[in-house]
């Protein structure tokens, strides 16, 4: 193990837990605190939140899993909690504890907890998910956008590079967007990783006031493992996704088996243009 810490204290989230039947009709708080080993040597030399386990994201990443659990006890989502922690990169262990802040039990009591030590290595790969996710920006900084998205998404495993497009649909003069595609590695259920992904975008002040309108960042899953959902909350794949060149164009590039067959001659072309490497756009030309 890395002789190394990062922690996460104090970090309260109301969720669904307990046997009792009161305890199945509302939310109650929780407290989550996590201990994470992990090797700063490298980002202590680099100064990049890349050699390093993002805290910020991996945050978020256990309250949208927490809000989203209707586990009865505790020993089942911290089991959980553990192993979204170490589905980050640089994550060799991690300590969870999670606390229940008002047990309903009839003696004086502050608080009930339960605390587990899991490495990576015990983790079940098979508990993953593939995820992928579009993003898209057309206001402000919008390369800091897209990092900001990247910093805060569990676990991204490929990129493609961004391509600059024109706006379709909604307001007209809209400025062009920058979209690009990631695929993901989560533990998160799709519902949960939706949460996630409408909080990154809030965070981002993502403000939802005309349809199809200009937006700071847009995050949209298009696909997750193999599965299909259409409901009023969800649809996977993407419903407009064949019709989209600014979608269609980077999934190309990381996952060209999900795109419909001849989607290069059989959907419009104008309007997209690469331009590199998030790594390589540099966010001071943004205005």
């Amino acid at each position: 193990m890395a002789s190394d810490h990062i922690y996460i204290r104090g970090l309260r989230v109301m969720a669904l837990i307990g046997v009792l039947p009161a305890e199945r009709l509302a939310p109650q708080p929780l407290q989550i605190d996590v201990e994470m080993d992990v090797n700063l040597a490298v980002a202590g030399q680099t100064d990049d939140l890349g050699d390093t386990a993002n805290y910020g994201a991996i945050s978020d990443a256990i309250a949208a899993l927490v809000r989203a659990s209707s586990d009865i006890l505790l020993e089942r989502l911290i089991a959980r909690i553990a192993d979204c922690v170490l589905s980050f990169d640089h994550v060799a262990a991690a300590t969870v504890t999670l606390t229940k802040l008002q047990p309903p039990i009839d003696e004086d009591i502050d608080s009930t907890a339960v605390s587990i030590t899991r490495t990576r290595q015990s983790v079940n790969p098979a508990v993953r998910h593939r995820a992928i996710v579009a993003l898209g920006t057309n206001i402000g900084d919008r390369v800091a956008h897209l990092r900001f998205a990247l910093d805060h998404l569990p676990r991204v495993v490929t990129e493609s590079q961004v391509f600059e497009t024109d706006p379709v649909g909604g307001p007209e003069n809209q400025d062009a967007y920058l979209n690009m595609v990631v695929a993901l590695d989560t533990h998160l259920d799709p519902y949960a990783l939706l949460r996630l992904l409408n909080s990154v975008e809030a965070q981002a002040h993502r403000e939802r006031t005309i349809h199809w309108g200009p937006r700071t960042l847009d995050l949209d899953i298009l696909f997750y493992d193999n599965i299909t959902i259409n409901d009023d909350l969800l649809t996977i794949p993407h419903p407009r996704l064949h019709e989209r060149r600014f979608v269609l164009q980077p999934l190309s590039e990381i996952a060209p088996e999900l795109c419909p067959p001849k989607w290069d001659t059989t959907v419009e072309a104008g309007g997209v243009h690469a331009r590199g490497s998030l790594s390589n756009l540099i966010s001071t030309t943004e205005h």
